[in-house]
Protein backbone atom coordinates (compact mmCIF):
# COMPACT_ATOMS: atom_id res chain seq x y z
CA UNK A 1 0.00 0.00 0.00
CA UNK A 2 2.82 2.51 1.21
CA UNK A 3 4.32 1.74 -2.39
CA UNK A 4 1.49 2.35 -4.34
CA UNK A 5 0.60 5.37 -2.15
CA UNK A 6 4.23 6.48 -3.63
CA UNK A 7 3.78 5.73 -7.18
CA UNK A 8 0.84 8.46 -7.00
CA UNK A 9 3.08 11.14 -4.86
CA UNK A 10 5.45 10.50 -7.81
CA UNK A 11 3.05 10.72 -10.66
CA UNK A 12 1.34 13.90 -9.03
CA UNK A 13 4.92 15.67 -8.67
CA UNK A 14 5.64 14.78 -12.36
CA UNK A 15 1.82 16.34 -13.08
CA UNK A 16 2.72 19.90 -11.38
CA UNK A 17 6.20 19.68 -12.96
CA UNK A 18 4.89 19.57 -16.15
CA UNK A 19 2.08 21.75 -15.61
CA UNK A 20 5.30 24.68 -14.37
CA UNK A 21 7.15 24.38 -17.06
CA UNK A 22 4.11 24.36 -19.72
CA UNK A 23 2.90 27.85 -18.06
CA UNK A 24 5.77 29.69 -18.10
CA UNK A 25 6.59 28.22 -22.10
CA UNK A 26 2.90 29.95 -22.36
CA UNK A 27 3.00 32.55 -20.67
CA UNK A 28 -0.03 31.98 -18.48
CA UNK A 29 1.65 33.20 -15.37
CA UNK A 30 2.21 37.40 -16.79
CA UNK A 31 -0.08 39.63 -15.65
CA UNK A 32 -1.64 40.48 -18.91
CA UNK A 33 -1.64 37.80 -22.24
CA UNK A 34 0.50 38.28 -25.04
CA UNK A 35 0.68 42.06 -24.25
CA UNK A 36 -1.89 42.85 -24.63
CA UNK A 37 -4.15 44.43 -22.34
CA UNK A 38 -6.52 41.36 -21.18
CA UNK A 39 -5.82 38.69 -18.74
CA UNK A 40 -5.91 34.46 -19.35
CA UNK A 41 -9.19 34.33 -18.28
CA UNK A 42 -10.91 38.15 -20.12
CA UNK A 43 -9.50 36.11 -23.25
CA UNK A 44 -11.33 33.06 -22.57
CA UNK A 45 -14.80 35.10 -22.35
CA UNK A 46 -13.69 36.95 -25.31
CA UNK A 47 -13.13 33.24 -27.31
CA UNK A 48 -16.66 32.28 -25.86
CA UNK A 49 -17.99 35.12 -27.28
CA UNK A 50 -16.16 34.98 -30.56
CA UNK A 51 -17.31 31.57 -31.34
CA UNK A 52 -20.64 31.53 -29.82
CA UNK A 53 -22.84 34.11 -30.22
CA UNK A 54 -25.35 35.83 -28.03
CA UNK A 55 -24.14 33.62 -25.36
CA UNK A 56 -25.84 34.51 -22.03
CA UNK A 57 -23.43 35.06 -18.63
CA UNK A 58 -24.93 32.12 -16.93
CA UNK A 59 -23.62 30.31 -20.11
CA UNK A 60 -20.11 31.54 -20.30
CA UNK A 61 -20.07 30.85 -16.79
CA UNK A 62 -20.96 26.94 -17.33
CA UNK A 63 -18.28 26.97 -20.02
CA UNK A 64 -15.60 28.52 -18.58
CA UNK A 65 -16.14 26.91 -15.09
CA UNK A 66 -15.62 30.75 -13.00
CA UNK A 67 -17.59 32.34 -10.82
CA UNK A 68 -20.27 34.39 -11.90
CA UNK A 69 -19.37 37.14 -9.38
CA UNK A 70 -15.82 37.47 -11.19
CA UNK A 71 -18.05 37.19 -14.69
CA UNK A 72 -20.13 39.96 -13.73
CA UNK A 73 -17.37 41.67 -13.60
CA UNK A 74 -15.54 41.40 -16.81
CA UNK A 75 -18.32 41.83 -18.53
CA UNK A 76 -19.41 44.94 -17.03
CA UNK A 77 -15.82 46.19 -17.66
CA UNK A 78 -16.52 44.95 -21.55
CA UNK A 79 -19.65 47.23 -22.07
CA UNK A 80 -17.70 49.85 -20.67
CA UNK A 81 -14.86 49.56 -22.77
CA UNK A 82 -17.41 48.85 -26.10
CA UNK A 83 -16.72 45.47 -26.79
CA UNK A 84 -19.82 43.99 -26.08
CA UNK A 85 -23.46 44.59 -26.52
CA UNK A 86 -26.70 43.46 -24.51
CA UNK A 87 -29.68 42.71 -25.75
CA UNK A 88 -32.95 41.31 -24.10
CA UNK A 89 -33.53 37.73 -25.00
CA UNK A 90 -36.93 37.30 -26.74
CA UNK A 91 -37.15 34.14 -25.17
CA UNK A 92 -36.98 35.52 -21.30
CA UNK A 93 -36.53 39.00 -21.05
CA UNK A 94 -34.78 38.40 -17.33
CA UNK A 95 -31.68 37.42 -19.26
CA UNK A 96 -29.35 39.63 -21.70
CA UNK A 97 -27.63 37.67 -24.83
CA UNK A 98 -24.21 38.69 -25.26
CA UNK A 99 -22.08 39.17 -28.33
CA UNK A 100 -19.16 40.94 -29.67
CA UNK A 101 -19.02 44.38 -31.20
CA UNK A 102 -16.97 45.15 -34.19
CA UNK A 103 -14.11 46.76 -31.39
CA UNK A 104 -14.48 43.58 -29.25
CA UNK A 105 -14.31 41.13 -32.39
CA UNK A 106 -11.27 43.36 -33.49
CA UNK A 107 -10.07 42.94 -29.63
CA UNK A 108 -10.46 39.42 -29.96
CA UNK A 109 -8.37 38.99 -33.51
CA UNK A 110 -5.16 40.71 -31.95
CA UNK A 111 -4.86 38.07 -29.24
CA UNK A 112 -5.66 35.07 -31.81
CA UNK A 113 -3.38 36.40 -34.17
CA UNK A 114 -0.81 36.85 -31.37
CA UNK A 115 -1.43 33.19 -30.18
CA UNK A 116 -0.98 31.41 -33.76
CA UNK A 117 2.53 33.75 -33.62
CA UNK A 118 3.57 32.71 -29.96
CA UNK A 119 2.80 29.33 -30.74
CA UNK A 120 4.27 28.49 -34.52
CA UNK A 121 7.23 30.42 -32.90
CA UNK A 122 7.56 27.65 -30.33
CA UNK A 123 6.63 24.95 -33.36
CA UNK A 124 9.41 26.60 -35.25
CA UNK A 125 12.02 25.31 -32.62
CA UNK A 126 11.47 22.14 -32.91
CA UNK A 127 12.24 19.88 -36.29
CA UNK A 128 8.90 18.38 -38.04
CA UNK A 129 9.54 15.03 -36.57
CA UNK A 130 9.49 16.58 -33.19
CA UNK A 131 6.39 18.72 -33.77
CA UNK A 132 4.34 15.66 -35.04
CA UNK A 133 5.70 14.26 -31.46
CA UNK A 134 4.46 17.23 -28.93
CA UNK A 135 0.68 17.07 -31.06
CA UNK A 136 0.76 13.64 -30.69
CA UNK A 137 1.61 13.60 -26.72
CA UNK A 138 -1.30 16.93 -26.05
CA UNK A 139 -3.66 14.87 -28.11
CA UNK A 140 -3.15 11.80 -25.84
CA UNK A 141 -3.46 13.88 -22.83
CA UNK A 142 -6.74 15.79 -24.11
CA UNK A 143 -7.93 12.24 -24.84
CA UNK A 144 -7.16 10.42 -21.60
CA UNK A 145 -8.50 13.59 -19.65
CA UNK A 146 -11.86 13.82 -21.06
CA UNK A 147 -12.60 9.72 -20.15
CA UNK A 148 -14.38 6.99 -21.36
CA UNK A 149 -17.43 9.27 -21.89
CA UNK A 150 -16.83 9.00 -25.78
CA UNK A 151 -18.19 12.62 -26.49
CA UNK A 152 -16.33 14.59 -29.09
CA UNK A 153 -15.56 17.96 -29.42
CA UNK A 154 -14.80 20.47 -32.06
CA UNK A 155 -13.71 24.19 -32.16
CA UNK A 156 -14.40 26.75 -35.21
CA UNK A 157 -11.42 28.91 -35.92
CA UNK A 158 -10.33 31.17 -39.04
CA UNK A 159 -8.49 30.28 -41.50
CA UNK A 160 -4.80 29.99 -41.89
CA UNK A 161 -1.79 28.42 -43.92
CA UNK A 162 -2.82 25.40 -45.67
CA UNK A 163 -6.39 25.00 -45.14
CA UNK A 164 -7.35 26.36 -48.28
CA UNK A 165 -5.50 23.06 -50.04
CA UNK A 166 -7.59 20.88 -47.67
CA UNK A 167 -10.96 22.23 -48.43
CA UNK A 168 -9.79 21.49 -52.24
CA UNK A 169 -9.22 17.64 -51.33
CA UNK A 170 -11.87 17.84 -49.57
CA UNK A 171 -14.38 18.44 -51.72
CA UNK A 172 -12.37 16.58 -54.72
CA UNK A 173 -12.21 13.16 -52.59
CA UNK A 174 -16.37 13.69 -51.27
CA UNK A 175 -18.51 14.80 -53.92
CA UNK A 176 -17.40 11.63 -56.68
CA UNK A 177 -17.38 9.23 -53.65
CA UNK A 178 -21.07 10.35 -52.36
CA UNK A 179 -22.54 11.97 -55.72
CA UNK A 180 -20.33 10.42 -58.84
CA UNK A 181 -19.07 13.98 -59.55
CA UNK A 182 -16.51 14.35 -61.78
CA UNK A 183 -13.41 16.38 -61.27
CA UNK A 184 -14.59 19.48 -62.11
CA UNK A 185 -15.99 20.04 -58.62
CA UNK A 186 -12.31 20.17 -57.51
CA UNK A 187 -11.61 22.64 -60.20
CA UNK A 188 -14.05 24.17 -59.39
CA UNK A 189 -13.56 24.47 -55.94
CA UNK A 190 -9.97 25.58 -56.30
CA UNK A 191 -11.10 28.41 -58.42
CA UNK A 192 -13.06 29.54 -55.65
CA UNK A 193 -10.45 29.67 -52.85
CA UNK A 194 -7.91 31.37 -54.57
CA UNK A 195 -9.98 34.16 -55.59
CA UNK A 196 -11.04 34.17 -51.66
CA UNK A 197 -7.31 34.34 -50.97
CA UNK A 198 -6.38 37.14 -53.63
CA UNK A 199 -9.29 39.22 -52.97
CA UNK A 200 -9.84 38.86 -49.36
CA UNK A 201 -11.30 41.31 -47.66
CA UNK A 202 -11.83 40.21 -43.54
CA UNK A 203 -13.84 43.28 -42.67
CA UNK A 204 -16.97 42.00 -44.96
CA UNK A 205 -15.35 38.08 -45.76
CA UNK A 206 -14.62 35.27 -43.59
CA UNK A 207 -13.74 31.51 -43.64
CA UNK A 208 -14.33 29.62 -40.50
CA UNK A 209 -12.41 26.04 -39.91
CA UNK A 210 -13.92 23.69 -38.00
CA UNK A 211 -11.43 21.47 -36.07
CA UNK A 212 -11.23 18.06 -34.25
CA UNK A 213 -8.36 16.62 -32.90
CA UNK A 214 -5.63 18.89 -34.42
CA UNK A 215 -7.32 18.18 -37.47
CA UNK A 216 -10.02 19.73 -40.65
CA UNK A 217 -13.43 18.46 -40.11
CA UNK A 218 -15.62 21.54 -42.00
CA UNK A 219 -15.56 24.39 -43.41
CA UNK A 220 -17.50 27.30 -44.54
CA UNK A 221 -17.27 30.31 -46.74
CA UNK A 222 -18.67 34.01 -46.00
CA UNK A 223 -18.08 36.13 -49.19
CA UNK A 224 -19.08 39.72 -50.80
CA UNK A 225 -21.42 39.04 -54.19
CA UNK A 226 -19.67 40.76 -56.98
CA UNK A 227 -21.41 44.36 -57.92
CA UNK A 228 -23.76 44.24 -54.81
CA UNK A 229 -22.83 45.59 -51.61
CA UNK A 230 -25.10 44.36 -49.00
CA UNK A 231 -25.56 40.65 -50.54
CA UNK A 232 -23.34 38.22 -49.35
CA UNK A 233 -23.27 34.63 -50.38
CA UNK A 234 -22.39 31.75 -48.49
CA UNK A 235 -19.69 29.22 -50.27
CA UNK A 236 -18.45 25.54 -50.18
CA UNK A 237 -19.95 24.69 -46.89
CA UNK A 238 -18.49 20.70 -46.15
CA UNK A 239 -18.14 18.59 -42.69
CA UNK A 240 -15.81 15.61 -43.44
CA UNK A 241 -17.85 12.35 -43.13
CA UNK A 242 -16.13 11.30 -39.63
CA UNK A 243 -17.29 14.46 -37.86
CA UNK A 244 -21.01 14.44 -38.84
CA UNK A 245 -23.72 14.40 -36.41
CA UNK A 246 -22.18 16.95 -33.96
CA UNK A 247 -24.16 19.94 -35.12
CA UNK A 248 -21.18 21.39 -37.31
CA UNK A 249 -22.79 22.58 -40.35
CA UNK A 250 -25.73 23.92 -38.18
CA UNK A 251 -23.13 25.88 -36.37
CA UNK A 252 -20.81 26.84 -39.41
CA UNK A 253 -24.35 28.31 -41.18
CA UNK A 254 -25.38 30.06 -37.87
CA UNK A 255 -21.30 31.61 -37.83
CA UNK A 256 -21.97 33.03 -41.09
CA UNK A 257 -25.21 34.60 -40.23
CA UNK A 258 -24.58 36.16 -37.13
CA UNK A 259 -20.86 37.60 -39.26
CA UNK A 260 -23.08 39.00 -42.52
CA UNK A 261 -25.29 40.95 -39.82
CA UNK A 262 -22.62 42.22 -37.75
CA UNK A 263 -21.29 43.56 -41.46
CA UNK A 264 -24.05 44.90 -42.58
CA UNK A 265 -25.13 43.10 -45.54
CA UNK A 266 -29.02 42.62 -46.50
CA UNK A 267 -29.39 39.21 -47.68
CA UNK A 268 -26.92 35.89 -47.80
CA UNK A 269 -27.35 33.84 -50.76
CA UNK A 270 -26.17 30.33 -51.96
CA UNK A 271 -25.84 27.93 -54.63
CA UNK A 272 -26.80 24.23 -53.52
CA UNK A 273 -28.62 20.80 -55.36
CA UNK A 274 -31.24 19.09 -54.46
CA UNK A 275 -29.33 15.62 -53.99
CA UNK A 276 -27.50 17.34 -51.08
CA UNK A 277 -30.30 16.40 -48.37
CA UNK A 278 -28.60 17.58 -45.47
CA UNK A 279 -27.31 20.89 -46.20
CA UNK A 280 -30.85 22.03 -47.68
CA UNK A 281 -32.48 21.03 -44.29
CA UNK A 282 -30.05 23.00 -42.45
CA UNK A 283 -30.49 26.05 -44.56
CA UNK A 284 -34.05 25.59 -44.03
CA UNK A 285 -34.00 25.67 -40.11
CA UNK A 286 -31.85 28.40 -40.29
CA UNK A 287 -34.46 30.87 -42.41
CA UNK A 288 -33.20 30.17 -46.04
CA UNK A 289 -35.98 30.01 -48.64
CA UNK A 290 -35.40 28.56 -52.18
CA UNK A 291 -35.80 30.72 -54.60
CA UNK A 292 -34.84 29.50 -57.96
CA UNK A 293 -34.64 25.82 -59.24
CA UNK A 294 -32.57 24.61 -62.81
CA UNK A 295 -30.53 21.76 -63.85
CA UNK A 296 -26.82 21.80 -65.10
CA UNK A 297 -24.20 19.15 -65.99
CA UNK A 298 -21.70 20.62 -64.75
CA UNK A 299 -19.86 17.97 -62.75
CA UNK A 300 -20.30 15.25 -65.05
CA UNK A 301 -24.17 14.20 -64.87
CA UNK A 302 -27.83 16.29 -64.68
CA UNK A 303 -28.34 17.76 -60.81
CA UNK A 304 -31.13 19.69 -59.81
CA UNK A 305 -29.28 22.96 -58.69
CA UNK A 306 -30.93 25.31 -56.77
CA UNK A 307 -30.65 29.44 -55.19
CA UNK A 308 -31.43 29.95 -51.33
CA UNK A 309 -31.48 33.20 -50.20
CA UNK A 310 -32.22 34.50 -46.33
CA UNK A 311 -33.15 38.43 -45.83
CA UNK A 312 -31.08 39.88 -42.88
Amino acid sequence: MQGSNGALEARIAAVRHFNRFYTRQIGVLQDRLLQTSFSLTEARVLYELAHRDKLTAKEIGEALEIDQGYLSRILRSFCERGLIRRVTSPADRRNALLSLTTKGRLAFGKIDQRSEREIGALLARLDPQDQAQVIEAMTTIEKALQGKSGKRTYTLRPHRPGDMGWVVAKHGLLYPAEYGWDSRIEALTAEIVASFLKNFDPAREHCWIAEMDGEPVGSVFLVREPGAEDVARLRLLIVDPKARGLGIGKHLVEECIRFARQSGYRKITLWTHAVLVAARAIYQQAGFKLTEEWVHEHFGKPEASETWEILL
